[in-house]
């Protein structure tokens, strides 16, 4: 039921649609007060200002946020704290799996409190959609679909029977099974509305914003289609399911102004690392983007979620596009119902939310401008999707990459450079590559190598144009004779079934199979480190060559570590792209000189040769109709055989069994009382680890392979799990002894105070030994002695992953101090109990000498903490010297205060259930 608020400034109205009435609250009843001019507020704050207005209950939405936020175009900037309620939530299966597992924790929590479980229930509507754990063991073949789903369903049994009992026990908690879709592309083609609307206790209709949270950074990509959403951690999203508001501050919003027109063969996946690479470098962290200009009215709502969807990776809450025509022409499109197309348009343009070319530009925090024409084919690599390379550099940078990884002196860096791809064999030194036999075939793999090509990810999957032309590419190629190289492992993972249609449709599927992109699989595979294994022989040949290889996806992450083990450099880039460094085998090329290879007669074949025109593009893309996502939505969540097969208990509470290796009950609630317990000063802590810059939450959470020889693999042996079925860490997330283990287990990941070591590795103190990181956290918890971690700036980058603070909490850290966070992680570690603190402007571990053998005390903590305050931090030397930095706070709202003070989030949301 929607709540009402008490609606002090009288903004109640009604709006009649296609003979129906639905009641919503008027932003420009507000316009009148003398607070600000409404028509210069940037469309997303007008979103938030709805949010206010329908929410305003004297307490937790006062009249005064409501001002606060008008008069935000007074300074385009405001330090009010506010309280953000979406209608909705988010989850896919990687993050949603914990969050269900935290909602069974908390039912058993409240049930032995003598409550009643069933008051643990979401209050806001979910969808869970499972789509980050099929894996492409299988690749390049017909079968490779049915075995990668077959083979998921077998590793993943456990955690899909829980899903599917948490669909029954749960309200207002719906699932789309496996096989399906990403969230995200399944949320803009089908669970997006545009406009939201539920019915109060009284019979009325009010309609609203669609908003949401999720639980995957990512969840961005709605902002294409005018909704505004944003990724918060699963403790986050548990509590706004919970009815629990998400607490902000209103943010500053930077506008990114679009002119002009794309050249022929630019694509969308160019156009957004260009906006990626220049919003990263202006520095948007914690800003809303909004874009406008000229150039909106021929971007298609395709092109915009693509931008919406790299928020994470330019660093901003979201990347926000106003509802207008092109939204309504996707609406209808994607076969949404009319009546809600047609309140989408009549409410957005009776509240001023409707974009039209002739309404003056709002105002900004900051302002950004990219002519279209300037954009210019591009890859982003070899480790960060910020990093973007022009098409005719990459080679360049490749060989330079090389060069730094293997400390190469000039001679071995001019036979690196030889043209156009492989290099002579020669005695196994840097540059001069290993034979391989494999399949029959005999070649050298060398530095520079593509081993994987991977159209995959939400990025551009849910983009028909960039889709087409790669199945253009493969036509085109398949013409001349042209195939993958046979070192390359191949694998087409689109977002939904309707690709798979319109492909179809257009006779390009057949291309794509002959030369390698069969399909694997409907969800987030290698772009989240599913990958699956390389062949035995390539991963060998790696290894004993020592060689730099790399990957070219069509994602949005790329960091070290990420895709897989083996790969050191991994490429972003569009999907025709993805085809041709397929065909060229290598990235140590120039797309724009050097040949892919040679057709039936010997010639050779440029990528000019194949590229489709944009007019074949268009061609191909009027395809896509709206009987595609008639016929593909229209059983979307009952699933499949094997899925409905599934046999789960009929419970309220989860029947945990202990012997399970996937799912078990957390010990984060273990004793918790109605009563607040006191926050305690730290005493005589140790640097659990010592962190350089943007170490990203893919470093500090578990996440891709286990390896048997870490903690978490010793444990599943344990528990006569055999290293074949480990699964990944991420399909294991329900289970809190695996990932406690796997945190800070990341293989690339750098201790400062084990410069010489590479992983997961600290000094336990005060004897130095060193150790996994896993082993000297459960030292120190065992003789009481509370651990912090020290970092550098942009702690926490990366997607919103729960376990990076879960993890932490679980390993006894008590605060991390570093020079800067992500928005993302700073919130979670509060979620869970962690003190986030910052080193003041000047001051480092770096400029105080920190080596990792000190004592820290945090000796001022108590129950007096306010929002944003300066706390004494302690290093305290061997010798007994010490050095007092007075960090700041990370607590940045009062509701921020009372989570910690809480120990977490959830905590406070229990304790509240458990005295009202």
């Amino acid at each position: 039921m929607t709540r009402i608020g008490q609606d002090t400034l009288n903004s109640a109205k009604t709006l009649d649609v296609g003979g129906k009435t639905y009641h919503y609250y008027d932003i420009n009843a507000v316009a009148d007060k003398g607070w600000g001019d409404l028509s210069k507020l940037p469309f997303s704050l007008k979103v938030l200002l709805e949010n206010l207005l329908r929410h305003e209950d004297g307490e937790s939405v006062t009249v005064e946020d409501i001002e606060g936020l008008v008069r935000w175009t007074e300074k385009r900037a405001s330090d009010r704290e506010i309280n953000y309620r979406p209608a909705r939530v988010l989850m896919q299966d990687f993050t949603g799996v914990p969050g269900v597992v935290d909602l069974a924790a908390m039912r058993d929590a409240i049930a032995k409190a003598g409550g009643d479980p069933q008051r643990i229930n979401p209050l806001a509507p979910v969808d869970l959609v499972i789509d980050h754990s099929v894996m492409v063991d299988e690749y390049g073949t017909p079968q490779s679909f049915s075995q990668n789903v077959e083979r998921e369903y077998e590793r993943n049994k456990e955690r899909y029977q829980f899903l599917r009992w948490g669909q029954n026990a749960f309200n207002n908690f719906r699932v789309v099974p496996p096989g399906t879709g990403i969230c995200h592309q399944v949320n803009l083609e089908y669970l997006g509305r545009g406009v939201w609307y539920s019915d109060t206790e009284d019979g009325k209709t009010f309609a609203y914003p669609d908003t949401l949270v999720g639980t995957d950074s990512h969840t961005t990509m709605i902002n294409g289609l005018g909704v505004l959403g944003w990724g918060v951690g699963g403790i986050e999203a548990e509590a706004a399911m919970l009815g629990q508001p998400v607490a902000m501050l209103i943010p500053e919003v930077v506008g990114f102004k679009i002119t002009g027109k794309m050249r022929e063969g630019m694509t969308a996946t160019d156009l957004v690392l260009t906006v990626t690479e220049m919003l990263r470098s202006r520095g948007v962290v914690g800003k809303f983007v909004e874009f406008f200009g000229d150039g909106l009215a021929d971007l298609s709502l395709a092109d915009r979620a693509t931008i919406g969807n790299m928020a994470p990776e330019y660093g901003a809450t979201c990347g926000f596009f106003p509802i207008d025509e092109r939204t309504i022409e996707y609406l209808e499109l994607t076969n949404r119902p009319k009546d809600d197309i047609a309140l989408v348009e009549a409410y957005c343009k009776a509240q001023g939310l409707w974009r039209s070319s002739d309404d003056p530009d709002p105002e900004f925090s900051d302002v950004l401008e990219l002519d279209l024409n300037d954009v210019v084919p591009s890859l982003a690599g070899p480790k960060r999707p910020q990093d973007r390379v022009p098409m005719t550099e990459v080679k360049r940078t490749i060989i330079d990459v090389i060069s730094q990884e293997l400390k190469l002196n000039d001679e071995e860096i001019s036979k690196l450079e030889g043209e156009g791809g492989q290099t002579a064999i020669g005695n196994h030194e840097p540059g001069s590559g290993v034979e391989v036999t494999m399949d029959g075939k005999t070649f050298h793999l060398d530095h520079g190598d593509v081993v994987i090509a991977a159209i995959t990810s939400c990025t551009n999957t849910s983009n028909p144009s960039v889709m087409m032309a790669a199945g253009l590419m493969a036509q085109k190629a398949v013409e001349k004779g042209l195939t993958r190289k046979p070192w390359v492992k191949t694998s087409l993972a689109p977002g939904s079934k309707v690709v798979t249609d319109y492909l179809n449709k257009a006779g390009l599927q057949d291309p794509l199979n002959q030369i390698g992109f069969d399909l694997v699989g409907y969800g987030c595979t290698t772009c989240i480190g599913n990958s699956g294994p390389l062949p035995d022989e390539i991963d060998k040949a790696i290894a004993e060559g020592d060689l730099v290889v790399a990957s070219v996806l069509s994602g949005n992450r790329n960091f070290e570590g990420r895709i897989h083990q083996s790969v050191r450099t991994n490429w972003l880039a569009s999907p025709p792209l993805v085809v041709a460094y397929a065909l060229a085998g290598t990235v140590k090329i120039n797309l724009e000189k050097d040949p892919l290879g040679k057709d039936k007669d010997g010639n050779d074949v440029f990528m000019k040769d194949i590229w489709p025109s944009s007019k074949e593009i268009q061609d191909a893309v009027v395809m896509v109709d709206h009987d595609m996502f008639e016929k593909q939505y229209a059983s979307v969540f009952e699933g499949d055989e094997t899925w409905k097969s599934l046999p789960i208990p009929d419970s309220k509470t989860y029947e945990w069994n202990s012997k399970s290796t996937y799912i078990q009950n957390p010990p984060f609630f273990d004793g918790l009382t109605a009563e607040l317990d006191d926050v305690e000063p730290v005493k005589n802590a140790r640097i659990l680890a010592m962190l350089g810059d943007s170490v990203t939450t893919d470093h500090i959470s578990p996440a891709g392979a286990i390896k048997a020889d870490s903690p978490a693999g010793h444990y599943l042996q344990g528990h006569d799990v055999e290293p074949i079925d480990f699964n990944s860490y991420g399909s294991r997330r329900g289970n809190h002894e695996v990932m406690m283990r796997g945190t800070f287990a990341n293989i690339r990941i750098r201790n400062e105070m084990t410069p010489e070591i590479e992983g997961g590795y600290t000094k336990h103190f005060p004897g130095g030994e060193e150790m996994p990181i896993y082993g000297a956290a459960m030292r120190y918890k065992k003789d009481n002695v509370p651990t912090v971690v020290v970092a550098g700036k942009e702690y926490g980058t990366g997607s919103s992953r729960d376990w990076a603070a879960k993890g932490t909490r679980l390993l006894g850290v008590r605060a991390v101090i570093a020079e800067s966070y992500e928005r993302i992680h700073r919130s979670n570690l509060i979620g869970m109990g962690v003190l986030p603190l910052q080193f003041p402007e000047g001051t480092t571990r770096k400029t105080l000498n920190l080596d990792g053998t000190e004592e820290v005390d945090i000796p001022n903590l108590g129950n007096d903490l306010k929002p944003s305050q300066e706390i004494e931090v302690v290093f305290r030397k061997d010798n007994g010297k010490e050095q007092t930095v007075k960090a700041i706070s990370r607590l940045d709202t009062g509701a921020e205060v009372t989570y910690f003070k809480n120990g977490g989030i959830l905590h406070y949301v229990l304790r509240q259930m458990m005295t009202d």
